[in-house]
């Protein structure tokens, strides 16, 4: 008996050191973010890491995903629209991002009041509470000004993500050992605020309609205002205005002397078209599955509901690419790719012509696998022309110049908005009309093979070696402006922007 009471006792006590130290650990978990966002904002400044979360998480995460459906249910119920002007409409809204890099130049080289970035987070602010109070306040707004107003709401929205960009870098290079750690605070902000944007997003315009989500986009643009505010930044004194002129031509001189470089101007024309050809054809999917008579006829919630899900596949991507392909060749990565990114729209095929439901897979099971799987593709394949992009900027001007390198991606992705729009008219895909819409998906997914024919532009070589030639490389002629401070930071916002797209 006494035996077995010491069993006992040593048990016990096993069970409570057991539970003790799963108690540490789960403490441990639990304090580790904050005792880490403490840490960046003593090292960094506090107001530098909320601009960061109000940013990518609040603008761009949170913000994006409410616009995106919101715009897509207002154009549909309020404006009335067919699927192809839609698809036009969403492309005018997308040209503030395309021009990037006139973004990047004036933060850099234009001081206002003697402060580079506080200035330009307050017209974004501005321009965003404006354009969306102007929205949600006009039930029967024109078009033409609806527009307007959209596209100063994305131009706000751009114009705050490239000066919290040059913010970063300027971080990254006084601060070099916290270079991680604020790209992992860029990314943590706008992956949650992705996934609670979508997640409310179905909800909110059910119960407030496509106005009243604009009415409260105005609350991202009003932070970013307060971003402006309350950002530290030191005040430059007797900035010589006359050398911008000066620095605008340099940096014009230098971005043109490395584009027509083979090596430059080659992946470019690959990255241009690998977008243009992938014709876009989203709004006639959408009104399809919302409006169609022989479609799933999903609810507000539900749209909302699969965006989310989609977008937790693009993050699981992003970790099987850090962990598993990174190492991996351009051309060969770039062509498993974009081969299964072509494969992939054939899932749109199967739910249009509903041959799901003729092997008894429901519509909407059927549609959230649909939407992970693009989202995991469409981020594969974005994640090496990024790499690739960065490997091409020259020094000196990399912000400015990988600026440059995304506005024509964003060009490309524009292209491809306007041709699917097209593409959906020449087929008489309309607000009622769906006969021709499984050509139409038919039609893109053949195109979306077609980059394949040119991927002899994209270089072999892999990503931990150089491509750019040495007389750039080593060019001594690059500006040397406040604009060198600008590195390659811009890799969270975009790949966010392109999964919100």
């Amino acid at each position: 008996m006494g035996e077995e009471s010491k069993l006992q006792i040593h048990s016990e006590e096993e069970v409570q050191e057991s539970e003790q130290n799963n108690g540490i650990c789960c403490s441990s978990m639990l304090c580790a973010p904050i005792n880490w966002f403490k840490m960046l904002a003593v090292e960094l400044h506090w107001s530098f890491v909320f601009g960061v979360v109000i940013v990518y998480g609040v603008s761009q995460g949170l913000g994006g995903a409410f616009s995106m459906i919101g715009t897509e249910y207002y154009m549909k119920d309020v404006q009335k629209v067919q699927p192809s002007e839609s698809q036009v409409y969403s492309g005018i809204t997308s040209i503030p991002w395309i021009v990037k890099p006139l973004w990047g130049l004036l933060t850099d080289v234009v001081p206002i009041l003697g402060y580079r970035r506080r200035p330009y987070f307050l017209f974004a602010g501005s321009l965003g509470v404006v354009s969306m109070l102007f929205l949600s306040l006009h039930k029967n707004l024109h078009i033409v000004f609806a527009l307007l107003s959209l596209t100063a709401g994305s131009a706000g929205v751009a114009i705050a993500d490239v000066t919290v960009d040059a913010c970063v870098a300027q971080n990254s290079g006084s601060h070099p050992s916290l270079a991680a750690d604020m790209q992992s605070l860029c990314s943590l902000s706008s992956s949650i605020g992705a996934l609670v944007g979508f997640s409310l997003s179905g909800t909110l315009v059910h119960l407030l309609g496509p106005l009243g989500v604009y009415g409260l986009l105005s609350i991202p643009a009003v932070l970013v205002f307060l971003v402006g505010v309350l950002l530290k930044e030191p005040q430059t004194y007797n900035f010589a205005y006359q050398q911008v002129n000066q620095n605008f031509t340099d940096a014009a001189k230098a971005m043109w002397k490395t584009l027509k470089c083979p090596e430059v101007w080659r992946p470019c024309l690959y990255m241009y078209l690998s977008f243009a050809l992938s014709l876009d054809i989203q709004e006639g999917m959408f009104y399809w599955a919302t409006d169609s008579d022989g479609g799933p006829h999903f609810s507000k919630e539900s749209i909302g509901y699969i965006s989310a899900v989609g977008s937790v596949g693009s993050l699981l991507v992003t970790i099987l690419y850090q962990y598993g392909l990174k190492d991996y060749c351009f051309r060969d990565l770039l062509f498993w790719t974009q081969l299964l990114h072509g494969l992939s729209g054939m899932l749109d095929l199967l739910l249009v012509l509903r041959l799901n439901l003729k092997f008894g897979i429901p519509d909407y099971f059927f549609v959230v696998i649909d939407a992970s799987v693009s989202q995991m593709i469409g981020r594969l394949k974005w994640m090496p022309l990024l790499v690739l992009s960065s490997k091409l900027c020259p020094p000196g001007i990399e912000g400015t110049f990988f600026a440059l390198l995304m506005s024509i991606d964003n060009t490309g992705l524009l292209t491809s908005r306007w041709g699917g729009g097209l593409l959906l008219h020449v087929f008489k895909v309309t607000r009622t009309q769906f006969d021709n819409l499984w050509l139409a998906i038919l039609i893109r997914n053949i195109l979306r093979i077609t980059p394949l024919f040119v991927l002899f532009l994209v270089p072999r070589s892999d990503p931990n070696s150089s491509i750019l030639p040495d007389e750039v490389s080593d060019s001594k002629e690059n500006i040397e402006t406040p604009a060198t401070e600008n590195e390659n930071i811009e890799l969270v916002a975009l790949i966010h922007n392109m999964d919100a797209r």
